[in-house]
């Protein structure tokens, strides 16, 4: 069949799928309960009409929204929340977008990977909104700005994203020495003369946290010169994220990297209290929950600095951020023991952010390298399904498991920026089917009710063979 008309198809039968659930979440009760007749009438229809398979792309209009909607994410509790609507996150990362738009060159790939990335129904981008003291350096000094960067690539990545409804979360630093992270902040202190002796005097040296906070500044109350919005207001962004992945090796009880943590969280919210704020954290558990420590990946893990559950309930962050790289962590070598390990570092992570936090966690990088020894395809693709099947048990109950973000996602032409984790979609059908499923089921549960209706069910139900059914 023409491609075009099956998708066209398809929207059809999306669109009146999502008309019947919205339909049916007007009878919610006063309660806002939708009752087990009403619920089991409305998954009937829906399964009745929603293909098994994955041919859903080019069908997330629905997620897109008009300029008048175009409002900030909110957290409610422990999910996220559009004009009080559910939004859980299917997304991805592609850290080099500012990097590539600084260049004429290569300034497209930015828009192609948006538009392929929309194509299979992705919300979220995950991306630097720092360069520090490096190659097409953001910030070419302390408090020093390329003008020219800002305007021809930060700029433009924040408007190409809102052209291509995807939100952003920007990340302000790094703790590794990639485009400079703490390590150059380092590099410019003791150029001054200051006393440094490690990197991890970047958490708390008062004038690394100046150069820090100034930085901080400067990207918040940015005006963006193609779209005229300050960064702070602008609905593209989803969240800040202080730092990408924080370690403070030097001071194994947390205390330095906890400091640091509260005073910047606080900072950041009172500059900006529209957007959301998160840490950048791994997820490994420190000495406050000595019981949790058991799902770490390793016992060096316990040595670096973190504390999950402790960094996570300091005054200004508004939901949890964890990776899973179990290549990295557990070993190099394919092997089941990954699947068994991401399914309970994830469910561990969900419950604790509901029993602990009470806020949503996103699972903000995970993948596999195709350079590990026994890596196939299939076996990222049982990988990737087991991350989105444990989210969606927490969504179907209304948990915290908000949503997660691949790491990571690249256009045709880019296999020289490759780590190993690189998702081409044009080059890897099965993995781009999966993502475009699964985005399909994210978006139905999105848009199933009012914030009040409850869409979690006790009863099996039949919605469930189209939201875990695994048939591509």
């Amino acid at each position: 069949m023409d491609t075009h008309k099956r998708i066209f198809g398809f929207k059809i039968i999306f669109f009146v799928s999502i008309f019947i659930l919205l339909n049916e979440c007007l009878k919610c009760s006063s309660f806002g309960v939708m009752d087990g007749d009403q619920w089991d009438t409305t998954v009937e229809e829906v399964d009745n009409h929603l293909p098994s398979s994955s041919s859903s792309q080019g069908a997330y209009e629905l997620n897109g929204v008009g300029e008048d909607e175009w409002q900030m994410v909110a957290k409610k509790g422990n999910q996220f929340v559009i004009n009080d609507q559910p939004f859980y996150v299917n997304g991805f990362n592609t850290y080099w977008l500012m990097v590539f738009a600084a260049d004429q060159s290569t300034r497209g790939k930015v828009t192609e990977v948006f538009q392929q990335a929309s194509s299979v129904g992705l919300t979220v981008c995950r991306t630097w909104a720092f360069n520090d003291g490096q190659w097409r350096a953001l910030q070419k000094s302390p408090g020093v700005y390329d003008e020219d960067v800002f305007k021809l690539a930060l700029d433009f990545v924040v408007s190409e994203a809102k052209k291509y409804k995807i939100r952003l979360i920007l990340s302000l630093t790094n703790n590794w020495d990639a485009y400079g992270g703490k390590a150059q902040y380092v590099k410019w202190g003791k150029a001054t003369g200051l006393n440094l002796t490690t990197d991890d005097d970047f958490f708390s040296h008062p004038t690394l946290r100046s150069y820090y906070k100034a930085h901080v500044k400067a990207v918040l109350n940015r005006v963006n010169t193609l779209t005229n919005i300050t960064y702070k207001d602008d609905p593209t962004i989803f969240a800040w994220e202080l730092m990408n992945e924080p370690r403070c090796t030097s001071d194994p009880s947390g205390d330095k990297l906890q400091s640091w943590i509260t005073d910047m969280a606080v900072y950041v919210k009172s500059m900006d209290a529209k957007h959301l704020v998160e840490i950048g954290l791994e997820g490994f558990y420190g000495p406050s929950a000595p019981d949790r420590t058991q799902f770490n990946p390793n016992s060096y893990a316990t040595q670096v600095g973190t504390d999950f559950i402790r960094n996570h309930q300091v005054l200004g962050v508004d939901f949890a951020s964890v990776h899973i790289y179990a290549d990295s962590w557990i070993s190099l070598t394919i092997s089941d023991s990954h699947i068994q390990f991401i399914k309970s570092w994830m469910e561990a992570h969900i419950e604790d952010a509901e029993r602990y936090l009470g806020m949503p966690v996103v699972f903000a990088e995970f993948g596999v390298s195709s350079k590990d020894p026994g890596y196939n395809s299939s076996f990222r693709d049982t990988m990737i399904n087991t991350v989105y099947k444990t989210l969606l048990n927490s969504t179907k109950r209304g948990g915290s498991g908000a949503g997660s973000l691949l790491w990571q996602i690249f256009p045709d032409g880019t296999d020289y920026m490759d780590d190993g984790y690189a998702i081409v979609l044009s080059k890897s059908p099965s993995t781009s089917n999966i993502i475009s499923l699964h985005s399909t089921r994210v978006a139905i549960f999105n848009s199933m009710c009012s914030w009040k209706c409850k869409w979690g069910c006790k009863k099996k139900n039949p919605l469930d063979a189209f939201f875990y059914h695994d048939d591509l």
